[in-house]
C-alpha cells in the first residue's frame, strides 16, 4: 500500500493531468480517487492512468468519504478556490492547490483560515518554482552575486490557455475558438483573464526573490479586446522603497515558451545593484553580468536535489517530515503575491497608481 492517498478535485485547470502524472510516478503515492462534476472531463485522466471506476467521482462529498485522503489536488476554477478550499477543510486532508491562489485576497484570507484549525498543510503550486533557471538564479541572488537585488522584471504568458491540454497536449486553433465563449478561462466571474493566470507568478515568485519585500505601490494597466470580457495583455510596474519591477502577463505569444521562446522571451531579468541575471523559462542555463565581468556569461542550470524536483514531491516530503512549506509554496509568500495581484486588478480598473492593498 503506498503511504500517501491523493485525490484530484476538480478538473477545471488542465494542469491537473499533469500533476497526476507526479503522483503516479511517486513511489509511495497513489491516485486513491478523482472527482469532477462532469464525466467527461475527467476522461483522459482515467485512461492515461488506468483509475478504476470505483475510484471516479461526480459527487464530492463521496469522494472524500470513500478515499479518506492524506493529500487534495485542487484545479478548480480560479474564483472555487476559497469553497473548495473550506469544504476540503472540513476533512482535515492537506491541501495543494493549482495556481493561481484564490480570485482575491479575501478568498486567499478565507483559504488560509478554513486551514488552520486543521493542522494540515496548504499549499500553493507555482509551476515556475520547479523551473531549474529560475532556482538557479534564486541561489545565485542569495549569494550576492549581483549584490542587492532592486529591479525585477517579469514577462510571461503562452499563446492562450486553451492551445493545449495535459502534458501540453497542442488543440486547433479552431477547436480554441469554438471553445472560447463557454470557458471558465474567458468569464471575469470565475475568475478569467491573463492578469489572474499569470501576474500571480511574477508577483509571488517575486515576492520570494526579494526576500519578503512588498512594494509601496502599483499601476497597472490592461487591454480590451472587441467580444473578450477579460484581459488578454497586462502590464504592472510596482515601486519598492528602492527601484521599480515591472510584470507583464500576455495571452497570444507568438509561440509557447516551452516548445519556441517567443520574442520577448519568456521569464525573468533580475537587477542588482552590482550585476543582472536573465532567466528564461525552461532553459538549461542562466545569463550572468556583474561588474567585475559585465559581458553576459552563460551559468549552466543546476538539477533540482532528490526532494524539490517537482512539487508533489515536495509537498509529499513535507507531509512526512511535519514540515512547513517554504519559498513560493508558502501561503504567506503567496499571500502577499495576492496582495499585489489585487492592487494591479484595482489600479486597472480605476486607471491610476494605488497603494498596496492590505
Amino acid at each position: 500500500m503506498a503511504r500517501h492517498k491523493v485525490v484530484g478535485i476538480s478538473f477545471d485547470h488542465m494542469h491537473m493531468g499533469d500533476l497526476l502524472r507526479k503522483v503516479a510516478e511517486h513511489p509511495d503515492a497513489e491516485i486513491a480517487g478523482i472527482f469532477d462534476p462532469d464525466p467527461a472531463r475527467m476522461a483522459g485522466a482515467i485512461a492515461n492512468f488506468s483509475i478504476p471506476a470505483d475510484r471516479v467521482f461526480t459527487d464530492f462529498d463521496a469522494c472524500m468519504t470513500a478515499t479518506t485522503p492524506d493529500l487534495a489536488i485542487l484545479c478548480a476554477a480560479t474564483a472555487d478556490h476559497a469553497s473548495y478550499t473550506e469544504r476540503l477543510a472540513a476533512y482535515r486532508t492537506n491541501v495543494f492547490v493549482e495556481k493561481p491562489f484564490a480570485a482575491s485576497v479575501a478568498d486567499a484570507r478565507r483559504m488560509i483560515a478554513a486551514m488552520q484549525p486543521t493542522g494540515k498543510l496548504l499549499a500553493i503550486n507555482w509551476p515556475l518554482a520547479w523551473v531549474e533557471s529560475h532556482v538557479t538564479a534564486k541561489r545565485l541572488i542569495e549569494a550576492g552575486t549581483i549584490g542587492e537585488l532592486i529591479e525585477v522584471h517579469f514577462y510571461d504568458g503562452n499563446r492562450g490557455p486553451l492551445y493545449h491540454l495535459a502534458d501540453k497536449v497542442e488543440v486547433s486553433p479552431e477547436e480554441v475558438e469554438r471553445q472560447k465563449p463557454g470557458s471558465w478561462w474567458y468569464k471575469k466571474a470565475s475568475g478569467g483573464g491573463s492578469l489572474l493566470d499569470y501576474l500571480g507568478y511574477g508577483a509571488t515568485l517575486g515576492t520570494w526573490y526579494m526576500d519578503g519585500r512588498a512594494p509601496l505601490e502599483v499601476t497597472c494597466t490592461v487591454d480590451q479586446t472587441p467580444g473578450i470580457e477579460v484581459d488578454q495583455h497586462a502590464i504592472a510596474v510596482c515601486r519598492y522603497d528602492r527601484g521599480l519591477s515591472k510584470m507583464e502577463t500576455r495571452w497570444g505569444t507568438f509561440t509557447d515558451p516551452w516548445t519556441i521562446q517567443p520574442q520577448p522571451h519568456c521569464g525573468f531579468v533580475f537587477v542588482g545593484t552590482d550585476g543582472t541575471i536573465k532567466s528564461d523559462d525552461y532553459a538549461d542555463h542562466v545569463m550572468v553580468q556583474t561588474r567585475t565581468q559585465p559581458k553576459p556569461t552563460a551559468v549552466p542550470a543546476e538539477p533540482l536535489p532528490a526532494g524539490r524536483r517537482n512539487a508533489i514531491e515536495y509537498v509529499l516530503g513535507c507531509i512526512e517530515r511535519g514540515e512547513a512549506l517554504s519559498g513560493p509554496l508558502d501561503p504567506a509568500v503567496s499571500l502577499l503575491g495576492q496582495r499585489i495581484v489585487d492592487t494591479a486588478a484595482l489600479s486597472a480598473r480605476e486607471k491610476r497608481t494605488l497603494e498596496l492593498l492590505p
